[in-house]
């Protein structure tokens, strides 16, 4: 009976905390999805929610899809894009400082993260200030993430581990796990898979971009949720 009692009182603890979060609705041609921010990414939590008060996002294209990974938008050259040109990867005039936290959070199926440029150029792996992506990922088999936590502990001086848990989530539901530690997830999606997985499944062209567009109606901050 004392277990069970933990158990629920574990289970309102983490309700409580998840309904604290500040949320996002993204109205798109596809259905709605909601983005649930974490407090523990703040420089990102805040600036996310500046560009979607300031409706940065409302019109924008979701100009980078690849099936089996990830859909990607902000990028402001999509607005007023023509019909099968290249997006350019248009940003702010500034980045934001990373902010990992894995094994907090880690690009499992429906994680939420900021864009980047490459290593080369941008070494401090600083995120790009408008452009994000909604991780889809695939699942992977446990050979497979002994691979990438080899590749892991070479990208990233050997600061990023898949815990056992982590493991367990990438096995049964998938996500992008080579990429943990080198972006930085700041939410997840929290009702609206479904219409992830629609979009992810969009045919595209040559640049990756869906042939039929796919836009973000509206962005806004939900005032349910404080």
């Amino acid at each position: 009976m004392k277990r069970i009692i933990l158990s629920l009182l574990f289970v309102v603890a983490s309700l409580t905390v998840c309904n604290a979060q500040k949320r996002v609705l993204l109205e798109t041609t596809e259905g709605n999805i909601v983005i649930a921010l974490y407090d523990d990414t703040p420089i990102h939590r805040d600036n996310f929610i500046k560009l979607v008060s300031e409706h940065f996002y409302d019109s924008l294209l979701f100009h980078r899809v690849i099936y089996n990974f990830m859909i990607q938008t902000g990028s402001a050259d999509s607005r007023h894009a023509e019909p099968g040109a290249s997006i350019g990867h248009s940003d702010l005039d500034y980045t934001l400082e990373p902010e990992f936290r894995v094994p907090t959070h880690y690009h499992r199926r429906g994680a939420v993260a900021m864009a980047r440029e490459g290593d080369k150029a941008n070494p401090e792996r600083r995120s790009s200030a408008c452009q994000f992506y909604i991780v889809w990922g695939k699942p992977y088999s446990t050979l497979a993430l002994q691979s990438i936590q080899e590749k892991l502990d070479t990208m990233t001086n050997g600061q990023t581990k898949i815990t056992p848990e982590m493991e367990d989530v990438y096995r049964k539901y998938g996500g992008t796990p080579h990429l943990d530690g080198q972006y930085t997830v700041f939410g997840e999606v929290v009702e609206g898979l479904d219409v992830v997985d629609r979009i992810q499944q969009a045919w595209t062209d040559d640049y990756a971009r869906p042939v039929d567009d796919i836009r973000i109606i509206k962005a806004e901050i939900m005032n349910n949720v404080q």
